[in-house]
């Protein structure tokens, strides 16, 4: 939508509806020269929590959550990416959002716009998703209420996952049902950022959604799971092209709205700390996948087997097959340079002398877990001073403030037709897994701009369809790219991919969930304990407590997965 409407002019706002949670409306000061809340217009709450809601879907997925799911490790400033050193983690952030909503929800029922409502509804629902998915039980049915003078409000009870992913699975079959039903004519367009006001466009996601719960909760709870996927498949009311993906595209105007890794904000840290990660690299490389090329570049200096030098490694680089005296490396800039004006740059080794193998590969990564990244593959300039030269970065596109590609990608149709594949596989009444698993594949490959490569790579050994769940698993991970925290969840629910975790990990085993914040820990200490005690606590993390990532919530417990 135009600028986020000039970068949510809404926040104006939002700096008034964002009360503390013991404050009611009719407490907050009268503000003159501002908007009362009785006079607030639903159209300009629904920014806030949309763009909101769709830059934290990339700020996890494509941050440390792609480092839990390996679709990248980082060479700097890594322990919480590749190793899983995570200490307690608030969702203030997620609770802002979600009273900004509940307020929108409010509204609508005061002026009578079931629409907004439904709208409304959706994002609660993925809202609180997020927080059941990342932590496990939390405040729910007693949340968002601060305003109320009782105990239970002022320190809300942590309701189970299970209540949680039943009260979400209610409320967007109520949203889908306004959205099949009502007019959007109360909805001012540009205030919708994600679908403009188009009725069919908020059902599909909906609808989709849905499909994304019920697959969640299909091993738990399956006599809710079946009939509900089973139903939404026939109504054929769901996303099934990637035109009609959930995303936001990013403005680039500030860091606060550019992509996370635009080098214009940050001087290129970030883009140069990620690199990707083997586990991901190396099937996508063997199945020659469109999609490598635009994620990824090649080395800037490529590793050249000589058996033939009389020393173990060259001391300099080569340039175009001459060696450049006293030059070990260039700087990130110099090597784009060069390289686009069509240099090669090499190092021969001689791996009899060295004593072992180097990595001589056009694309390579950073293993899972190393205790010192940044000398990976024999690296000349380990540390922050330059980018290792021996090593791939992510691709160009992502060094970018905005683009066609930089998008917040909140739900595809490659997830929706991979959650149907999986449901096939299980027995469910969704056609043929098949169908839904190609299709997934399609998607992606269009979303990403590569869709010509599409019947090539469908051909692949290793991506034909062998009936599977874990091929099904496998390309959902891979499409989850910088979206990827339902790979995380899917990972969780199914141990699939089977990931390894390397000799940094805090633990032998992956983690499962963010441990409770600080501010709960202090604040509502007696509730957070009472949900503490529900987790399934493990060896692993022990010397932390019970509250920690490896302590498996409801969503697994008694299913033996991950691990």
């Amino acid at each position: 939508m135009k600028n986020w409407i000039k970068h949510t002019k809404v926040l104006s706002l939002a700096t008034l509806i964002a009360f503390g949670s013991c404050e009611s409306l009719d407490e907050v000061n009268n503000n003159p020269n501002g908007v009362s809340p009785a006079d607030a217009n639903v159209n300009m709450l629904m920014p806030t929590v949309m763009v909101g809601a769709a830059l934290n879907v990339t700020n996890l997925g494509y941050q440390d959550i792609a480092g839990v799911v390996q679709h990248t490790q980082k060479d700097g400033w890594f322990s919480g990416h590749n190793s899983y050193a995570w200490g307690p983690s608030d969702w203030n952030g997620y609770y802002s959002m979600l009273r900004t909503n509940e307020f929108l929800i409010k509204r609508s029922e005061e002026v009578g716009s079931d629409f907004h409502k439904a709208i409304g509804l959706t994002m609660k629902s993925f809202l609180f998703g997020m927080v059941t998915d990342l932590w496990g039980d939390a405040p729910y049915t007693y949340a968002l209420q601060g305003s109320k003078a009782e105990l239970e409000y002022q320190f809300p009870i942590y309701d189970s996952q299970e209540v949680i992913y039943k009260g979400i699975i209610e409320d967007l079959k109520a949203a889908a049902a306004i959205f099949a039903s009502t007019p959007s004519t109360n909805v001012i367009p540009q205030y919708d950022v994600y679908f403009g006001g188009n009725a069919v466009r908020w059902q599909k996601f909906t609808n989709s959604l849905l499909l994304r719960y019920y697959l969640r909760i299909s091993d738990k709870l399956p006599e809710i799971a079946k009939p509900g996927i089973e139903a939404i498949y026939s109504s054929g009311i769901y996303i099934t092209d990637a035109s009609e993906d959930v995303t936001l595209a990013y403005l680039g105007a500030s860091a606060g709205d550019s992509w996370p890794t635009a080098t214009s904000f940050d001087a290129g840290s970030n883009f140069r700390r990620l690199k990707p990660a083997n586990t991901l690299l190396d099937p996508m490389l063997a199945t020659n996948d469109p999609r490598l090329k635009v994620w990824f570049r090649p080395v800037h200096c490529r590793w050249v087997e000589d058996l033939t030098l009389a020393t173990a490694t060259d001391p300099f680089i080569r340039k175009n097959g001459v060696i450049q005296n006293g030059v070990v490396s260039l700087g990130d800039e110099q090597y784009l340079k060069e390289i686009a004006a069509g240099n090669k740059f090499t190092r021969h080794y001689n791996p009899e002398k060295l004593g072992y193998k180097l990595d001589t590969r056009e694309y390579v990564g950073l293993p899972t877990g190393l205790i010192n990244p940044s000398a990976h593959n024999l690296n000349p300039t380990p540390g922050q001073q330059l980018e290792n030269q021996h090593v791939s970065q992510i691709g160009d596109v992502f060094r970018a403030a905005k683009g066609d590609l930089l998008k917040a990608r909140i739900i595809s149709a490659a997830e929706v037709s991979f959650i149907l594949a999986e449901a096939a596989t299980k027995g469910y009444t969704v056609g043929a897994a098949k169908t839904h698993y190609e299709n997934g594949i399609n998607a992606s490959l269009k979303a990403w701009g590569v869709s010509s490569g599409s019947a090539a790579y469908l051909a692949q050994p290793g991506v034909a369809f062998d009936g599977t769940a874990k091929q099904i698993l496998t390309q959902k991970w891979i499409a989850s790219w910088t979206s990827a925290s339902e790979a995380w969840f899917d990972y969780r629910r199914t141990g699939l991919p089977d990931f390894k975790v390397g000799p940094a990990s805090m633990e032998p085993v992956m983690p499962v969930r963010f441990p409770y914040g600080n501010n709960e820990l202090n604040f509502n200490n007696e509730e957070v304990a009472t949900a503490v005690g529900r987790l399934q606590v493990s060896e692993y993390g022990s010397e932390i407590g019970p509250n920690n990532q490896w302590s498996k919530p409801w969503i697994i417990q008694g299913t033996n997965k991950p691990w």
